[in-house]
């Protein structure tokens, strides 16, 4: 459970409008804080299943929250990903430069194939 200090500091962190305390990306940053602490006490405490079954809740949760806020406002989405450094923002970015790669062989190739038109009609002008 966090404490009083450390949630109003993720709360102004991550607050959307000034009285924000309940919004989407305010909600996913708090289960993340969470789901960190407990992860940490199961590193310790190995046995502790009830516990285990409260972080697989709060992943859940945050799953939905972070599907929700996709489908709802993707720049958002990702900025958040990238603020709390989720394994899907790692991904995300993989997947952006990949997309970058593909679209910039595609255009190389566009412009391969231009010079060689332009190439074979003026070879046939020339004739």
């Amino acid at each position: 459970m966090l404490d009083k200090n450390t949630k109003q500091k993720i709360i102004n962190k991550f607050k959307v409008h000034k009285n924000d305390t309940g919004s989407t990306q305010v909600q996913i940053a708090i289960l993340t804080e969470e789901i960190k602490q407990l992860a940490d006490h199961l590193k310790e405490h190995k046995h502790d299943h009830s516990s285990r079954r409260g972080l697989l809740k709060k992943v859940g949760e945050r799953r939905r929250l972070l599907k929700y806020l996709q489908k709802e406002n993707e720049e958002q989405f990702k900025d958040l990903a990238i603020k709390l450094k989720l394994k899907i923002a790692k991904k995300m970015i993989e997947d952006d430069e990949e997309e970058k790669r593909k679209l910039e062989e595609v255009m190389k190739e566009d412009v391969e194939e231009e010079e060689e038109e332009t190439e074979d009609v003026k070879d046939k002008d020339e004739e």
